[in-house]
């Protein structure tokens, strides 16, 4: 059997349609199949690959933990050097109130640690989320997910929660002393790419404060430099009591943590001790390569060409026949074209251009361009000329 076939006949599959690329090998922001055809991606594993794939700072960290040690004990046993740096510069760049870091392995894991930690430091049971969110997959992530039909086949999920329109600012009356912790995007990602309007994040922070509810800001699609900011709360004036983050953080290595007070994050040591566990939470290859990445997007200029680069895109594209509305912050930008119906046509012009896209969960209708952001100035004038081309082909 083929490696195909084998992936077809043995892998677990989220979906019966995947693109099923085979990918040889990756460097930067192009991707390389079996047959030698360059790809370039514009998703970058889905915000994952914000420094390109295979950054070489990445690699060289990557090799020297390697000949140190893999896997030693579970997490918060062994003080580990790679845990430790990483925990030691990320608090360099967070709030002051943001000091205590707890590494796992995903983003759902981050997820699920922030609503036990808010529930464990309020004494209440209920959540607030927004519709039209995701925020992984597992019971309790899904559980606080803004959409309903990915989660009625799962139900009994967890009781106690409530969803609110994002932007509507009298739907935040919903939000109470008996409230554990609201969890929100600052900017809304698979839901398109929509924009918090003016004063909404404010007014939501004096809501939390008002009632006492631990404020939760999911990072992890829209941090590590994606919207022109390390962090995408810092372009709103206002401070999260609980940070999670993932994705990007590894540099292309599985890693996600969350972050609070050290005060909070005591609350998981007792009553009862052991709180939150995790076997590989902080694995210390995964923490030395994001340590590397950390180095590569803070030490030089990537995070403050975001927005240009992103700027440069949307322009080039935005008066084109099958565009209808562009949203965008930094280089992550959605793209609302006027057919959904052309979805998997549009798909198949952007590959045979050579492009790799994707589709945002909850606006069928919406792509994103999502680049590493080391996308150099000809790179970016490569893909668009790509992009118009396929668009073309589907606009006569």
């Amino acid at each position: 059997m083929t490696e195909k076939e084998l992936f077809f006949r043995y892998l677990g599959l989220p979906s019966f349609q995947p693109s099923g690329l085979q990918i040889k090998r990756a460097e930067g922001i192009y991707l390389y199949d079996f047959t030698g055809k360059e790809f370039i991606d514009l998703v970058s594993g889905v915000s994952v690959s914000n420094i390109g794939h295979c950054h070489p700072e990445v690699v060289k960290a990557i090799h020297k933990q390697l000949r140190k040690y893999l896997y030693l004990n579970v997490y918060g046993e062994f003080i580990q050097s790679p845990q430790v740096k990483l925990a030691e510069q990320l608090i360099r760049f967070l709030p002051d109130n943001l000091d205590a870091i707890y590494f796992v392995n995903s983003g759902s894991e981050a997820i699920e640690g922030a609503m036990k930690l808010a529930k464990r430091c309020t004494g209440r049971r209920e959540i607030v989320a927004f519709k039209k969110a995701y925020h992984g997959s597992t019971q309790g992530a899904l559980s606080i997910l803004g959409n309903e039909s990915l989660k009625n086949a799962f139900r009994p999920l967890i009781p106690d929660i409530k969803h609110l329109e994002f932007n509507n600012s009298d739907e935040l009356e919903e939000i109470t002393v008996k409230t554990a912790c609201v969890i929100t995007e600052s900017i809304q990602a698979e839901a398109g790419v929509i924009l918090p309007e003016k004063e909404f994040l404010s007014k939501l922070r004096k809501k939390c404060n008002e009632t006492g509810t631990l404020l939760i800001i999911d990072d992890i699609q829209m941090g590590f430099g994606r919207t022109g900011k390390l962090f995408s709360f810092g372009h709103y004036g206002f401070v999260p009591d609980i940070l999670v983050l993932a994705k990007a953080m590894g540099g292309g290595m599985p890693i996600g943590a969350f972050i609070t007070s050290r005060e909070y994050m005591n609350t998981l040591a007792f009553n009862p001790e052991l709180g939150h566990i995790t076997t590989f939470g902080g694995h210390p290859v995964s923490c030395a390569a994001a340590l590397a990445s950390l180095k590569v997007l803070t030490q030089g200029d990537l995070i403050a060409q975001a927005d240009d680069k992103g700027s440069r895109i949307a322009d080039r594209i935005k008066d084109h026949g099958l565009v209808r509305k562009i949203r965008r912050k930094g280089l992550m930008i959605g793209v609302e074209i006027c057919h959904e119906r052309i979805r998997k046509q549009f798909t198949q012009a952007c590959l045979d251009e050579g492009l790799i896209i994707d589709w945002f969960l909850f606006n069928p209708s919406t792509f994103r361009i999502a680049p590493p952001l080391t996308i150099t100035d000809y790179e970016i004038e490569l893909a668009v000329r790509k992009l118009i081309a396929a668009m073309d082909s589907l606009n006569q």
